[in-house]
């Protein structure tokens, strides 16, 4: 006979504990540990894969294993299809975090509708709306198809029956927080309920062969809420970036086992949902007011696709006995060292300055190619002398101060020549090898100082 013991369990990375302690001792994190009770001596946990001797399967060498040749699917937002890796994989589990109206369910809404559009029956299930909330939202974004099943339901053993009886190639749960299996006493959205929840739906799309796609809530600091276990066991995690109060989106993989990580997809929210922003570099640059000082731009890879952002710097005198460092859009620990670099390598005294650095549009950059572009309008703005509007500034940067060669350089150089621009300022070792388009300088610089004396004139 089953007997019914508590444990205190931690919300945060899943730690379990006999008692009740105030610092988790899994992850560090305060006043996470929840009590939760469980029953010992029960069957099997519910989401485990189960096999009988006759489907059990035996091991083989993987040079005798035939690799299944099924395509993926493709939605027709492009922007999605780039950051899942090319399409959705059949038998796909898939999570998509973002910040509460950031735009998560009307983004699954619309790729549900242009899946059912492509005669795929799709069932969407909704934990936190009713059918007809559903439907009001369905009707303002345009969404009709009678093969999008919609569902309004929580408990994980009917919402096994309803895939079972429909049959979809396609599954969404909006969202994981509100699901719960009534075996566990646990409330809904417990690591105990996330976890098993979870793995019901894993064995559902492995062993079905559908794609499921799940909604996770964030914390305030930003990351799935839930045990980090969640992460590890789907295919691919997603982010939906952005204000709430800004137009633009950004969607990212953090993790993908079918495609790359470092794709970025860009969508607009309108009135009649979220459109494709297929040219970034447009809209990044359209308010950029040229003639100031302290602003440049630069060409970023966001996986494979080039991006031209602007960087602006914003320096002034300090009236604190430590000066301040600030900065949106890139790692805050390379401004200090791009500071130090420009007052040891250059000459120029910004230990009593306070930097202000921010990266426009909500992007966030984090390769070092774009080390050249920052120093550059730091110095700008020292120097109160506005950089080319026309130029764009390419290179990392050592601590000797020495302009270090990038990647993709051809790629870069072709986006910004197809946006005007009249001249590019990259590192030397960048140089042979490629074309450059017509009516584009190139300038190879081989220190911070050198381009600096391109850029700003000394």
């Amino acid at each position: 006979m089953a007997k019914t013991k508590t444990k205190f369990m931690c919300q945060s990375c899943g730690y379990e504990s006999a008692k009740w302690m105030g610092k988790c001792p899994g992850c560090g994190a305060w006043n996470t540990m929840a009590e939760e009770t469980f029953k010992t001596g029960a069957g099997p946990k519910r989401g485990s894969f189960q096999h009988s001797a006759q489907t059990a399967q035996k091991a083989a060498p993987i040079t005798k294993i035939e690799t299944a040749s099924e395509p993926r699917i493709m939605t027709k937002m492009k922007e999605l299809n780039r950051v899942l890796g090319n399409g959705i994989v059949k038998g796909s589990l898939v999570l998509i975090g973002g910040d509460p109206g950031i735009g998560k369910s009307t983004l699954l809404l619309q790729v549900s509708s242009q899946l059912a559009d492509l005669g795929n029956r799709v069932l969407y299930i909704s934990g936190e709306e009713s059918v007809k909330q559903t439907k009001l939202r369905a009707d303002r974004l345009d969404v009709s198809s009678d093969e999008l099943l919609v569902l309004a339901e929580t408990d994980m053993e009917f919402i096994t029956k309803a895939i079972d009886e429909a049959g979809p190639a396609f599954v969404v749960i909006d969202s994981i927080q509100t699901v719960y299996q009534s075996e566990i006493t646990s409330a809904p959205g417990s690591v105990s309920q996330v976890r098993e929840c979870t793995a019901e739906l894993m064995r559902i799309a492995k062993t079905k062969g559908i794609a499921v796609f799940i909604v996770g809530h964030v914390t305030k600091e930003g990351s799935i809420a839930g045990p980090r276990l969640l992460e590890h066991m789907v295919d691919a995690v997603l982010y939906f970036e952005g204000e709430r109060h800004h137009t633009y989106r950004i969607l990212r993989a953090v993790k993908n086992r079918f495609g790359s990580t470092n794709e970025m997809g860009i969508f607009e929210m309108k009135e009649a949902g979220l459109a494709e922003v297929l040219n970034p570099s447009e809209i990044f640059l359209e308010e950029r007011s040229k003639g100031a000082a302290g602003s440049t731009v630069v060409a970023s890879m966001e996986g494979t696709r080039p991006v031209l952002v602007e960087i602006q710097a914003l320096i002034s005198p300090t009236s604190f006995g430590n000066p301040r460092r600030m900065a949106t859009g890139i790692d805050h620990n390379r401004v200090p060292l791009l500071m130090a670099v420009l007052e040891k390598r250059v000459g120029l005294l910004l230990q009593n300055q306070d930097a202000y650095l921010k990266v426009a549009g909500g992007v966030k950059l984090d390769e070092p190619a774009i080390d050249l572009a920052v120093a550059v309008s730091i110095a700008s703005s020292f120097r109160d002398v506005p950089t080319n509007p026309m130029d764009i500034i390419i290179g990392e940067v050592g601590l000797t101060g020495e302009v270090r060669r990038v990647s993709r350089i051809e790629q870069r150089v072709q986006e910004a020549a197809k946006l005007g621009f009249k001249r590019v300022i990259i590192p030397e070792a960048n140089i042979g090898g490629w074309t450059a388009p017509a009516g584009l300088k190139v300038i190879g610089v081989k220190s911070v100082s050198e381009a600096l004396q391109h850029s700003l004139g000394g």
